[in-house]
């Protein structure tokens, strides 16, 4: 860990950066996994999706780098290479065999709700180590990723 005036004790920031680093793997992920959605949905919602799918990638990887400069400001080093993360992505494996709009929407849910569930959890963590401030950005992310559901749901719910 490298030294930094940030006024919070060692074992403080050793713990944030130990909680932000499976975030950051799930957030590249996250990001990975609504540009594999962008580039192959097909069907009749294809441009809304598209364009959606696009979007939200682009907020995701806002966060990425968020979480990456928190942990680089704490004295940590942002691990988000694609091999780290591939290794280290707590989210279910995207499924690389689906084209249909209604199956990303599917998938991209199911990845929403995982990494958003992880995100509230580690507010309460950072908090508990003494971070508030790392609580207060994750707090930033859950705000955002909670929206997405939304968004992506719509597109599957005026069928049920």
């Amino acid at each position: 860990m490298y030294t930094t005036r940030i006024d919070l004790p060692d074992n403080t920031r050793k713990s944030a950066i130990t909680l932000l680093q499976p975030r950051l793997a799930d957030c590249v992920d996250l990001g990975t996994q609504m540009k594999q959605a962008h580039w192959s949905v097909k069907g009749p919602s294809f441009i809304a999706l598209h364009d959606l799918f696009d979007r939200l990638a682009t907020e995701v990887y806002g966060f990425t780098d968020l979480i990456a400069e928190r942990i680089v400001a704490l004295g940590g080093i942002a691990k988000g290479t694609a091999r780290f993360v591939a290794e280290r992505s707590t989210l279910p494996e995207y499924p690389l065999d689906i084209a249909d709009g209604d199956d990303h929407v599917d998938a991209l849910s199911t990845a929403l709700a995982a990494f958003g569930k992880s995100v509230r959890v580690d507010i309460d963590e950072a908090t508990h180590v003494g971070d508030q401030v790392t609580g207060d950005l994750l707090t930033e992310i859950s705000r955002g990723i909670d929206k997405q559901p939304w968004l992506v749901e719509a597109h599957a719910q005026a069928r049920r």
